[in-house]
């Protein structure tokens, strides 16, 4: 993890840096939540290519843009709310286009990442995700997850 500028970026190790790096953006505790997200969702290929390999269309998008990033998105987000919530933190789901020509329907979006969170917890939360989680958890003495920890505000 290291502090960053506006952008967060996720950088492999190169001949100038042996390690890989998840660059957060301007510290904000987020930032570092969302990018591990994205690092929990990416596979071994994936995390030796700059950000993931994922496409990323700036703020500004079309409707059209923007309703494939939320596609993408939603595993992530999903990620990202139980570390939230391990971690005692308030998540607040990211369109992450402010500047664009429309409005996105943010409860729905948000109401998607619920939906998969409550199917990860079904399921059974990912190796990476459940280690992150307890180690927060245990950090921060939050309780257990439950279904009941995650409501659409």
């Amino acid at each position: 993890m290291e502090l960053g500028g506006d952008e967060p970026i996720y950088l492999p190790a190169d001949d100038k840096v042996d390690f890989h790096r998840i660059i957060f953006a301007r510290g904000f505790y987020a930032s570092a939540l969302h990018e591990i997200a994205h690092w929990c969702v990416a596979g071994p290929e994936r995390r030796l290519l700059e950000d993931f390999g994922y496409w990323y269309h700036p703020d500004g998008r079309t409707q059209e843009v923007q309703s494939e990033f939320e596609k993408v998105e939603i595993r992530p987000q999903a990620y990202e709310w139980i570390l939230s919530a391990s971690a005692g933190f308030p998540f607040t789901v990211s369109c992450d286009n402010l500047s664009g020509d429309f409005e996105p329907d943010r409860v729905g979006f948000m109401q998607k990442v619920h939906a998969e969170v409550l199917s990860i917890l079904e399921a059974g939360i990912p190796l990476r995700v459940k280690m992150l989680s307890e180690a927060l958890r245990a950090f921060y003495k939050t309780p257990e997850l439950s279904h009941n920890t995650f409501v659409v505000r």
